[in-house]
């Protein structure tokens, strides 16, 4: 199968090159449906779409690449809010996990589309880049460790027009990023009428609680002009899906009656005070010309949990390593006489040689100040802004669109029930450990002209520069977050245990700047033929040059028949943070607790381990399809094949020195592997009468796979199982969408084939999860032309994902419950179970 779809890529990688060639296929999937309308001509209204071309918007069955609308009506009934859930349940091939104690990658989620990191694909917001976020994922569950993308969750659906989501490569047109495709979401831009909307809902177990309200208001702008704004405030409590740890159990046997239970929790992070406002206005100035203006204010605080500190034996706090409680001499000299407590049993507070350590004055544990251990409380508090302006308008018969945008994001974070242990018992416990911000401003220029050429239909042309700049800073930490106090002699460890504060070595902002020209050309041949082509050159102030290609064409064999396919290279440049960042985490590796440091690559430490100076990952792409019309029903299928070179991610961690683990391990970005995805889509959908109402089915489906094709030097067999294998092969989603005169339904099916279960990044865990079905169901009653009430439910059945299964480390036989979790945190559906909500809509 694998030979002769090579045969088929290679084949019409050659028909591609020459513009004679009209056997070219398509493919076409449009996930979303509108509500259905009575009369058929509203049924087959076409969706139109701006992403993907250059010239006039288009019909997506007209488009030689494969882009998907969701409107708005889909988007309010997908039951979620947060932008990154509403995509998951109605786009298979794109997928997002929950994250726990994951450091800030709990805070903003990476996403993935079609099997890549969250920087492989880009985000748009009104055709232009959306600004990254402040948020480097140190811990991506594999497919993402060290991805650096934009935070799609300040983005609420309320504000939104429709989404448009291009599966293509398309880094010729649009720069770096790129490689997955495209999202560009639409903002509202009506100027009259708005509504608002409350909501709630809980998670079966009776936890998770939320409460939402947000409202959208379009206003004119003078007669010739509108103002649309929109606002979101949401709070959510924590998830708790946790067992009690066997070793915390074990000391509450023993009498030790402060531990918590449960000592850890694994769930979804508490969310406080979560507020976004976005505007988008739009006003003529005169019959060729246009002035815009967009942007957006968002801010909240997330507050998720850590690992458990064993009261017994966590290094560097509690335990010396060699069996024995951490006991630090405060005299100065050594002159305390500090008894040795050996652990020989799970409870060593009653135990002699403790009590009598603990009552000289000249000696110290952590026992005393946390006798049952701690978890450290890790908040983020994110704030994110953006503003775009621009005027657009024709002069002599060119169109143009001149604009200046600028966008920052910034993620401050903060520990508390934790300490530095080097300063002993005069340390604090609640940490502020210091920011991250990304800023970036871009100027774009877009040139569009249509030419009258005899032998052909239509021929646009279009050209642009872009210039943008963008800075990572790094914000130092309190001192105590950092500093290495008297006690770190004695084996004390430094900084705030779980997510020690940022140095002021390595503080300070690190900038960059690119500019970047392009043309692209769409050529309607016949009635029938079309093909597009672009070129895109980049400069680069840290790495240089880059330029890429595209060439896609759309073949009419009939009205309701079509064929497309597209060809491209692309690339990812490496981001500024990745290329500067420093940071110390402490993460499990093999189930110990470690402290380990992220190291620049052209760091002494970072090149003797191997490392070199990050340069942009580059990609082909190709893909073919077709769509097919017949009466009520609406066919397309995808085929796609993503070849990426020189993988930029996070390296495995190697030692500082091998015969000391104590002193932890360094890590680097790296270029260091190389994989090919592939995949199809398919989709069919079908309108009808049905109970005495309207109805829509909707079927999609995804196969995707991905295989590292070169290894590298520094990337690991288990990171190699990640990419791989963590993301199910095959996703798909069956929907039922019935209206009736005063009361409309959405019931959908989706459908997770098998994954790699991993729990804690722990190699030894992995383990083969069983396939699932969740069903979604959201139904509303229109009470009035104004009013509408609606009740709902996320995975009705309440499906949960298998249990952590005992695994064989060292020889030796775990539980799977040995963190305290019950399920796999890989898994795509959560692992929270099932949710309902209940929402009301007063439209005006």
């Amino acid at each position: 199968m694998k030979k002769n779809y090579n045969a088929l890529h290679k084949a019409v990688k050659l028909a591609l090159t020459s513009t004679a060639t009209a056997g070219l296929l398509l493919s076409q999937s449009v996930y979303a449906v509108d509500d259905v309308q009575t009369d058929k001509a509203e049924k087959n209204i076409e969706k139109i779409a701006v992403v993907g071309t250059r010239g006039a918007p288009r019909s997506i069955d007209d488009s030689p690449v494969p882009v998907d609308v969701i409107g708005v009506d889909e988007i309010s009934k997908s039951g979620n809010t947060d932008m990154l859930e509403v995509l998951k349940s109605t786009v298979p091939a794109f997928s997002v996990q929950t994250n726990p104690i994951s450091d800030a990658a709990s805070f903003i989620r990476p996403a993935n589309l079609r099997g890549l990191p969250a920087d492989s694909t880009l985000i748009l917001v009104n055709g232009k880049r959306r600004h990254r976020s402040s948020v480097i994922a140190l811990q991506g569950a594999g497919i993402n460790d060290g991805a650096h993308g934009a935070d799609i969750s300040v983005i609420p659906s309320i504000a939104l027009k429709q989404v448009e989501i291009l599966r293509d490569g398309a880094a010729a047109q649009y720069g770096s990023d790129a490689i997955a495709g495209v999202i560009n979401f639409v903002l509202n831009d009506s100027d009259e009428g708005g509504s608002i909307t409350a909501r709630t809902g809980e998670y079966f177990e009776g936890d998770g609680q939320s409460v939402e309200i947000s409202g959208n208001l379009g206003l004119p702008l003078t007669d010739d002009g509108f103002a649309n704004l929109s606002f979101q405030y949401k709070n959510a409590d924590a998830t708790d899906r946790s067992v009690q740890r066997p070793d915390a159990q074990a000391m509450i046997d023993e009498g030790n009656t402060f531990v918590s239970t449960p000592a850890q929790v694994w769930g979804s992070p508490e969310i406080k005070d979560d507020l976004t406002v976005f505007l988008n206005a739009g006003i003529e100035i005169n019959n060729d010309t246009q002035a815009y203006a967009f942007g957006n204010y968002s801010d909240r605080e997330v507050t998720g949990g850590y690992y458990f500190r064993n009261p017994l034996n966590r290094g560097g706090v509690f335990g010396d390593g060699d069996g024995n409680i951490l006991v630090g001499d405060l005299t100065g000299d050594m002159s305390g006489k500090c008894p040795q407590v050996p652990v020989t049993d799970n409870n060593v507070l009653d135990d002699p040689a403790y009590l009598a350590m603990a009552a000289n004055p000249n000696c110290f544990s952590f026992n005393e100040m946390f006798p049952g251990g701690f978890t450290p409380q890790f908040t983020g508090k994110i704030s994110d802004s953006s503003f775009v302006a621009g005027v657009k308008g024709k002069f002599n018969e060119i169109d143009y669109d001149i604009s200046l945008s600028t966008g920052k994001n910034e993620s401050g974070y903060w520990l508390r029930d934790t300490v530095n242990a080097s300063l002993g018992p005069a340390t604090p416990t609640d940490f502020y450990t210091g920011s991250h911000i990304q800023r970036e401003t871009a100027l774009n220029i877009d040139l569009v002209k249509e030419l009258e050429v005899n032998s052909i239909e239509s021929l646009v042309v279009a050209g642009g520069f872009e210039y943008r700049d963008e800075s990572f800073e790094v914000i130092a930490g309190q001192a105590e977050s950092y500093a290495q106090g008297d006690l770190y002699t004695q084996g004390f460890s430094v900084g705030s245990n779980g997510f020690p504060g940022f140095k002021p070595e390595a503080a300070g902002k690190s900038s960059r700047t690119n500019s970047a020209l392009y043309i692209d050309v769409e050529a309607q041949y016949t009635e029938d033929f079309m093909m597009a082509y672009a070129v895109r050159y980049e400069d680069y102030d840290s790495f240089g040059t880059d330029t890429n290609y595209k060439v896609a064409a759309q073949y009419s064999i009939t009205d309701d028949f079509s064929l497309r396919s597209s060809l491209s290279t692309g690339f990812r440049a490496p981001t500024v943070g990745q290329e500067n960042y420093r940071n110390v985490q402490t993460a499990l590796d093999g189930g110990v607790l470690i402290d380990s440091a992220l190291i620049p690559s052209n760091d002494p430490i970072a090149v003797a381990l191997g490392a070199k100076e990050l340069t942009p990952e580059q990609s082909e792409s190709f893909a073919v399809g077709a769509v097919w019309n017949i009466a009520d029903f609406h066919f397309t299928v995808d085929l796609y094949k993503i070849d990426v070179t020189d993988r930029i991610s996070q390296s495995d961690k190697f030692a500082v020195d091998p015969n000391d683990a104590s002193k932890g391990k360094v890590s680097f970005f790296t270029n260091d592997f190389d994989t090919e995805t592939s995949g199809i889509d398919f989709v069919a959908g079908y309108r009808t009468q049905l109970l005495g109402g309207d109805a829509s089915f909707n079927l999609a489906y995804n196969y995707n796979e991905t295989e590292v094709t070169n290894q590298g030097l520094v990337t690991t067999d288990f990171k190699v199982s990640r990419i791989e294998n963590d993301i199910p092969k095959h996703k798909g989603t069956l929907a039922w969408t019935q209206s009736w005169d005063s009361v409309s339904m959405l019931a959908r099916a989706n459908y997770f084939g098998e994954f790699q279960g991993v729990h804690a990044d722990w190699d030894d865990t992995a383990n083969t999860v069983s396939s699932a079905v969740t069903v979604d169901l959201d139904v509303t009653y229109h009470v009035s032309e104004d009013i509408a009430l609606s009740l709902g439910a996320q995975n009705l059945f309440d499906e949960y994902p298998d249990e952590v299964a005992d695994f064989v480390s060292g020889g030796e036989i775990l539980p799977g419950n040995l963190l305290g979790a019950q399920y796999y945190e890989t898994s795509p559906f959560g692992f929270n179970g099932g949710s309902y909500y209940l929402r009301a809509t007063y439209n005006f």
